[in-house]
């Protein structure tokens, strides 16, 4: 009879419920989380703008350089350069993590049900081509007219849509706007709130 240990399974085969996340290297990350049971715990202009300025504040604490973010009601798409002076991404787990927790006390607070889970997990992906990396930001500022909200991104006041036409050159719109994301591998099941 064999005495070696088994297995739990294939070695690669990612736990199903929740997502490996890979930050041992220092580079660009697209990033998605989502709340609990996708429930609209954020579902109002005032809690979308509180929402958008709890990650514009914890990239900038942690040092990661935004470069595309969408928010909504019960979900966000981020893409961030990791600090130029870290070795790895770990520190995408630490702002996360303080992004959701400092959310949850406060919509928890405006709710008042102190002890209610709102966030799940999130998912990572690093971008290593510019080709992935120019199509994540374009399905991210284009995500608002994904889930039906607006017709024009730019039109959407949580996403970076409207703020990278105005920072970016006419000739980084046209590239941008050229890449194809139908074939953009997301995880973005969720059906927002329409009201905002």
């Amino acid at each position: 009879m064999d005495s070696a240990p088994m297995s739990p399974g294939p070695p690669n085969v990612p736990w199903p419920h929740a997502p490996p996340h890979r930050l041992s290297e220092a580079g660009t990350y697209f990033g998605t989380a989502g709340t609990y049971r996708r429930l609209h715990h954020f579902r109002s202009a005032a809690r979308l703008e509180v929402f958008q300025r709890g990650v514009l504040t914890q990239a900038a604490r942690h040092g990661w350089a935004l470069e595309a973010w969408a928010v909504f009601s019960n979900h966000y798409h981020l893409v961030a350069h990791s600090p130029v002076e870290a070795g790895s991404a770990e520190s995408l787990g630490r702002m996360l993590g303080e992004l959701h927790e400092k959310l949850a006390k406060w919509v928890n607070r405006l709710d008042r049900v102190p002890a209610r889970k709102v966030w799940h997990n999130f998912r990572e992906t690093r971008l290593t081509y510019p080709k992935s990396f120019l199509a994540r930001v374009k399905y991210v500022h284009h995500n608002p007219v994904h889930h039906g909200l607006v017709p024009v991104a730019s039109q959407y006041p949580w996403c970076s849509a409207a703020w990278f036409e105005q920072t970016a050159t006419p000739a980084q719109v046209k590239v941008l706007e050229s890449f194809p994301i139908g074939r953009v591998k997301v995880y973005d099941d969720y059906e927002v709130a329409p009201e905002w």
